[in-house]
């Protein structure tokens, strides 16, 4: 004050907005990396501060909480694998799916070249050593490269990615969106905007993962964020504003016990009248899934899981012929996609796990039967 830097707002009148920001921070406290320090390490495993917080959180969810001191020094030596690279975005996540892929997997840097032909290496490594996100300064490291790629019969790419992709066909892909979502997009909005277009041009999965979401659970923006981020308390009431005057009071009344499928039945009072909805509790069906997932024995014809993770794709179905190396599911952990290869040549004899299901490290997958080649 009484400075030529005084910036004429009243103190009493800026506080209160301390109050406000720190009752905010705590209603996103789901979102918090539980990052709450610096960190001196960075200089040994120079881990990019942005991907730090990210990567912790990836790990939670990966079940690897107690060994994130061993992540960081994974990531120095997947870093050195893929030959000190730039770490920014995409590089630096490449470099962190390696370093928690190697950590599930408890290889050492070692063990990644030895066993360079066997492993069933993240998505974003395979793509980073065909050049879809360019070459690095000092080149690729061989014969790293060359053997992963062979594995999969890719083709390497020279140059800058981008000169050598097609053009993007807009219209042609419009005219998907509208066949495949008009049941809901058409109804809901009347039109595919340029805005839903692009989403899916450059976030394909993600967009649909919303679209997919939207279609299950409806426009969810009318709800207040702490209504959509914490569950309702068992007589809790609360007033849904539906827009143009319309408004709601809603109240928890029971939730039953879950069914042999996990599904519940969630009661609720809405304006007075009883309504009752049917909820699949998928915590309830993983936990009793979890006690009776079988395991891969480590033999060719079993197929099992390299990490913890969620199965979201299944590439083939029993009967279905496979080769040795070719791509038969998806495993999703994050931000983390792994293609899962068949481990060896001939018919699929079973597949054990659905689309959605989450396996811990070793799970089975699938059966190969190599005797009706």
């Amino acid at each position: 004050r009484g400075t030529d830097l005084e910036t004429g707002l009243d103190p009493k009148l800026v506080s209160p907005l301390n109050t406000y920001w720190e009752n905010v921070r705590s209603m996103y406290a789901p979102f918090e990396s539980g990052q709450l320090t610096g960190s001196s390490d960075v200089y040994e495993h120079e881990i990019p501060g942005g991907q730090y917080t990210n990567l912790l959180f990836q790990s939670k969810q990966l079940g690897l909480t107690e060994k994130w001191p061993e992540i960081k020094r994974k990531y120095a030596e997947a870093n050195r694998i893929l030959g000190d690279i730039p770490k920014v975005t995409p590089s630096s996540k490449v470099v962190g799916d390696l370093a928690q892929f190697m950590v599930a997997q408890n290889l050492d840097e070692k063990d990644v070249l030895e066993q360079v032909d066997t492993l069933a290496f993240p998505d974003s490594v395979v793509n980073y050593l065909r050049g879809n996100i360019g070459v690095p300064p000092g080149g690729f490291p061989e014969p790293l490269r060359t053997k992963v790629l062979e594995g999969r019969g890719l083709e390497p790419i020279d140059g800058r990615p981008g000169a050598s992709m097609p053009s993007y066909n807009f219209d042609k892909q419009k005219e998907y969106l509208i066949d495949k979502q008009k049941e809901y997009l058409l109804k809901q909005y009347g039109e595919i905007s340029d805005k839903d277009l692009l989403s899916y041009a450059l976030y394909p999965d993600v967009y649909k993962e919303w679209r997919d979401f939207q279609t299950v659970h409806g426009d969810v923006s009318q709800l207040a964020t702490p209504i959509f981020l914490h569950p309702l308390k068992f007589g809790e009431e609360v007033e849904l504003k539906m827009g143009n005057g319309k408004a709601m009071l809603v109240k928890l009344v029971s939730i039953q016990d879950p069914d042999k499928d996990g599904t519940r039945i969630v009661a609720f009072e809405v304006n007075g009248e009883q309504w009752y909805m049917p909820v699949t509790d998928r915590l309830a069906l993983e936990s009793d899934a979890s006690g009776r997932r079988e395991k891969a024995d480590g033999s060719p014809n079993h197929v099992g899981s390299p990490m913890p993770g969620v199965v979201i794709a299944l590439k083939v179905k029993a009967g279905d012929k496979v080769e040795e190396g070719e791509a038969v599911a998806t495993l999703s952990a994050m931000k983390m996609e792994t293609s899962i290869p068949s481990t060896t040549g001939g018919t699929v004899k079973r597949i054990v796990v659905n689309v959605g299901d989450k396996v811990e490290g070793d799970d089975l997958l699938m059966e190969i039967d190599t005797d009706n080649e």
